[in-house]
C-alpha cells in the first residue's frame, strides 16, 4: 500500500461522508421530499423515522462481519448497493403509489447504510490507534455531518431551484439520482484508497458454530463495567437533537400564520447548506483537536453542553417569529457551530470508553445501534408532539430533553484510562 492510501487523509473524509449521505437522505432529506411531494408531517416523521430503524438493529449482525472477508469489502460493497438504490427511488417519484415503493426502497438503503457503518467505523478504530482516533475524530464527525448539510442544504436547494424550472417531482429524481451517482462513484474511490482493516477474525465452518460465535459476542458487550450507565448516557446525549431534528426543517418553512418562520425552500437550502456547513466543519475540527490536547474526560460537559443548548434558539424563534433572514441565518449558524463540536463527543466515548475488548467492532456497533435507539424514537413522536402542542411548546420539549443529558455527562465514570 502506498503512503498516500495509508494517510488517514486520504481515505476518512470520504468514507465519513459516504457513511452520512444515506442516513441524512433518509431521516432528514426525505421528510422534505415527502412534504413537497403532499404527504403529511406526521405520517413523513413516522415512516421516515421507522426506515432508520436498520441502524438501531445492526449489533444483531455485525458480529458477523468481523468473520467473513474484509471490512473493506462490505464498505464498497454496500457503497454501490446504496448508489443504485438511491437510483432506483428516483425512478419511482412518478409512480402514482411512489410513497410506499419509495418507503421500501429507502428500507433496503437503511440495511445497506447501517452494514457499511459497522465495517467503515471496524477500518477506523483497526487501522488507527487511540491517540490517532483522537486526532482525527473531528475529520471523522466534520465529513459525516458535511454529509447533513450537504444533503439537507446543498440537495434541498438544489429541488427548490429546479422546482420552479422542471416540476416538483422531477426536481426530487434529480437530487435523489445525484445522490445515487455520488455513492456510486465514492465506492469506486474507496476500492482504491481504503485499507483493508484486517481480515476476517475466524472462519466459521457451520451454522452452530456462528451462532455460537454470535452470542458470545453479544453476550461480553453486556457484562462490561458500567454498560448499564453507558446505555443510558447514550440515549440521553442525543435525545432533544432526535426530537428537533425531524421538526426544524418544518419550522422553518411553515407559513408564518402556522407557527412557523415562513422560508422559501432555496432560502433553507442556503443557510443551512452554505452558512451552516461552514459553522460545522470549523466546530467539529476544533472540538477533535480540543479532545487530543485535554482529554475526553475533562471535555465532556462541554461537548454534551454544546450539542444541545444551541437548540434553545429555536425556542426564541418560535416565540418571536422574526421576519429577518440574516437574524434567522445566524441562529442556524450558531446552532450549527453547536451541532458540529459536540458531536464528536458522543462518538470518541463509545469508540474508548464502550467497545474496546476483543470484539471492538462489534461492540461499537452495539453502542451506535443503541444511540440510534433514542435517535429513532423520539423521531418517531416528534411530529405527533409538534402537531399537538404547535412549535412553541414543542420546542419547550426538546429544552427539557436537555437536562438529562447535561447532568449525566458530569457524573459518568470512565473505564479506560485515556
Amino acid at each position: 500500500m502506498s503512503q498516500r492510501q495509508n494517510n488517514p487523509l486520504s481515505w476518512v473524509p470520504s468514507v465519513y461522508f459516504a457513511m452520512g449521505m444515506p442516513f441524512v437522505m433518509l431521516s432528514l432529506v426525505a421528510v422534505v421530499m415527502f412534504s413537497e411531494m403532499g404527504i403529511s408531517d406526521a405520517r413523513a416523521a413516522f415512516w421516515t423515522s421507522l426506515i432508520v430503524l436498520p441502524w438501531t438493529l445492526k449489533p444483531l449482525w455485525s458480529p458477523f462481519l468481523e468473520l467473513f472477508r474484509t471490512k473493506k469489502y462490505f464498505v464498497v460493497t454496500t457503497q454501490l448497493v446504496t448508489g443504485l438504490s438511491f437510483v432506483q427511488v428516483a425512478l419511482s417519484l412518478p409512480l402514482p403509489c411512489f410513497f410506499t415503493y419509495a418507503i421500501a426502497l429507502m428500507g433496503l438503503i437503511a440495511f445497506s447504510g447501517a452494514t457499511h457503518d459497522i465495517a467503515t467505523d471496524g477500518v477506523y478504530m483497526a487501522e488507527l490507534d487511540s491517540a490517532t482516533q483522537a486526532r482525527y475524530i473531528g475529520w471523522q464527525g466534520a465529513f459525516f455531518n458535511i454529509a447533513k448539510v450537504a444533503a439537507n442544504g446543498g440537495l434541498v436547494f438544489l429541488a427548490g431551484a429546479l422546482k420552479a424550472q422542471v416540476g416538483t417531482t422531477q426536481a426530487w429524481m434529480i437530487v435523489m439520482a445525484i445522490c445515487g451517482g455520488t455513492m456510486i462513484l465514492l465506492s469506486f474511490w474507496h476500492g482504491v484508497s481504503l485499507p483493508s482493516g484486517g481480515a476476517a477474525a475466524a472462519a466459521i465452518s457451520n451454522a452452530r458454530e456462528g451462532w455460537r460465535s454470535f452470542l458470545r459476542v453479544f453476550g461480553s458487550f453486556f457484562v462490561k463495567r458500567h454498560i448499564a450507565v453507558y446505555i443510558i448516557f447514550i440515549i440521553l446525549y442525543r435525545m432533544a437533537e432526535g426530537l428537533a431534528i425531524k421538526i426544524l426543517p418544518l419550522f422553518l418553512k411553515a407559513p408564518v400564520d402556522n407557527g412557523g418562520l415562513g422560508l422559501e425552500l432555496k432560502q433553507y437550502g442556503l443557510i443551512v447548506g452554505i452558512f451552516g456547513t461552514a459553522a460545522f466543519i470549523v466546530g467539529s475540527i476544533l472540538a477533535g483537536y480540543l479532545i487530543a490536547a485535554k482529554g475526553l474526560r475533562r471535555t465532556l460537559f462541554v461537548l454534551c453542553c454544546a450539542i444541545n443548548l444551541p437548540f434553545l434558539v429555536y425556542l426564541l424563534l418560535a416565540f418571536v417569529q422574526p421576519d429577518s433572514l440574516e437574524l434567522i441565518g445566524t441562529a442556524v449558524v450558531a446552532e450549527y457551530f453547536g451541532y458540529g463540536f459536540g458531536f464528536v463527543g458522543l462518538t470518541l466515548f463509545m469508540m474508548q470508553q464502550v467497545a474496546p475488548g476483543d470484539h471492538k467492532m462489534a461492540h461499537y456497533a452495539f453502542a451506535s445501534g443503541i444511540m440510534n435507539l433514542g435517535y429513532m424514537l423520539s423521531g418517531m413522536v416528534s411530529g405527533y408532539i409538534s402537531d399537538a402542542l404547535g412549535y412553541r411548546w414543542f420546542f419547550v420539549v426538546v429544552a427539557a430533553a436537555m437536562v438529562p443529558a447535561l447532568i449525566m455527562s458530569r457524573i459518568v465514570p470512565f473505564t479506560y484510562k485515556e
